[in-house]
């Protein structure tokens, strides 16, 4: 695959299958105490987590709109109350093993697509790695792939909207977006970035990073 050349459903479905398993094999490493740990996502410990990206391989029309009903219509609450329901009724290993066997999925729910599929286990790899002190490194395709996607979907993140003002620039590879002070950064870095989550916010330098970090506070 040349650098910078977009990936295909293919490339897509197999860095998806591929994160899968380094997350599998991680969790595995981990003592049961690891699991009740906070995640970098508010409110959603590790399980809560790992939940979440179970789901997110095999979604179901029908739950989801009985889900979003007793979610009263908000979304956010749907995703995460769903997480946390499914977390708690399964043991430590019965979520790994949901997991496990959730490694080759190729189903993107309606409205979404392989590449959400694939930014959505690589953030949230990083959700579980990041409070746990362990480093989890994303292939660089796979990173710039989901990052770009971040940048131009818009809803839930906003990013363009929230970052537009700055100039994006990732230090281990091409990609780079928006006009403004610059932010430079890892695709990880940026990734999180883009998706909202502020612990990144130390592997970032620029010029625009003190801007950014005041207009947080």
């Amino acid at each position: 695959m040349a650098a910078n050349e977009p990936m295909t459903t293919e490339q897509i479905w197999r860095a998806v299958a591929t994160e899968r398993v380094t997350l599998v094999e991680l969790l595995a490493s981990l003592p049961e105490a690891a699991w009740d740990h906070a995640s970098l996502c508010a409110d959603w410990r590790v399980r809560d987590v790992v939940a979440h990206v179970i789901l997110s391989a095999r979604p179901n029309l029908g739950s989801i709109l009985v889900d979003l009903i007793r979610a009263r219509g908000d979304l956010h609450r749907l995703i995460r109350d769903t997480a946390v329901r499914h977390a708690q009724r399964r043991t430590t290993r019965q979520l790994l093993a949901e997991l496990r066997d959730s490694i080759d999925a190729q189903v993107a729910a309606l409205g979404t697509t392989p590449t959400d599929r694939l930014m959505d286990v690589l953030v949230h790899g990083q959700d579980i790695a990041v409070p746990l002190g362990v480093e989890r490194e994303m292939p660089v395709a796979a990173a710039r792939s989901a990052l770009q996607r971040v940048w131009d979907m818009g809803s839930p993140f906003h990013a363009r909207e929230k970052l537009g003002g700055y100039r994006l620039v990732a230090t281990d590879d091409e990609w780079a977006v928006g006009d403004g002070p610059v932010i430079e950064g890892s695709l990880t870095a940026l990734l999180l970035l883009t998706t909202g989550r502020d612990a990144a916010l130390d592997q970032l330098t620029g010029d625009g990073v003190a801007r950014l970090i005041s207009e947080r506070r």
